[in-house]
């Protein structure tokens, strides 16, 4: 086989297994629990029963003490549009794996993240424009997801919690042309697990 169809290959792979571990659904999050311990035996419904489910009410049996109902807060930071997590891309100079400093404010909050969050997995995948071989994009999307984990694991996240992989020039965000096209596939992103 030649290399060119392998590293095809490779990519495919990587990007349907990123692909099929992307969405997740978190069924373990408990549901709101109304405090009824002090109801009457009968059922029945004292005044202040009908109060709404946001709102503290009087304790339905009449007892002294009110009812709260329970609520968690489950918003996740890395589905908060206004969080810093939201930024998952870094941009890259053409035919360059540096890693810009106006990027470090994203870098610190993701490696915040997972140094607080142990079992979380982010995979950095690295893109490059269409502008050379193939083989050569796949090394530099390499390289480039390569610095972006070596930035994060010098911030302290754990080695175990990344893997880098190159997707060359194959999954493009822009198919135009024009330097600001260009400058938008050149990129690493992470994709947490």
């Amino acid at each position: 086989m030649n290399k060119r169809l392998i590293y095809r290959i490779a990519a495919a792979v990587a990007a349907l297994s990123i692909a099929a571990c992307s969405s997740s659904v978190k069924l373990d999050d408990p549901a709101p629990v109304e405090d009824r311990s002090n109801m009457p035996a009968d059922g029945s419904a004292a005044a202040g029963a009908g109060a709404g489910a946001g709102s503290a009410a009087t304790n339905p049996a009449g007892g002294s003490r009110p009812v709260t109902p329970v609520t968690i807060d489950t918003k996740d930071p890395l589905q908060d549009p206004n969080s810093p997590l939201s930024k998952r891309s870094i941009y890259f100079d053409f035919d360059s794996f540096a890693i810009k400093d106006e990027y470090r404010s994203t870098l610190e909050a993701h490696a915040k993240y997972l140094t607080g969050n142990r079992a979380k997995k982010a995979v950095i995948q690295g893109n490059t424009d269409e502008r050379g071989s193939r083989e050569y994009n796949l090394a530099l999307g390499q390289k480039r997801a390569e610095a972006v984990r070596r930035a994060l694991v010098a911030l302290g996240v754990s080695e175990s919690q990344l893997e880098a992989v190159s997707l060359g020039e194959e999954k493009a965000r822009s198919g135009a042309n024009d330097d600001a096209a260009l400058a938008e596939n050149r990129r690493a992103d992470l994709v947490y697990q």
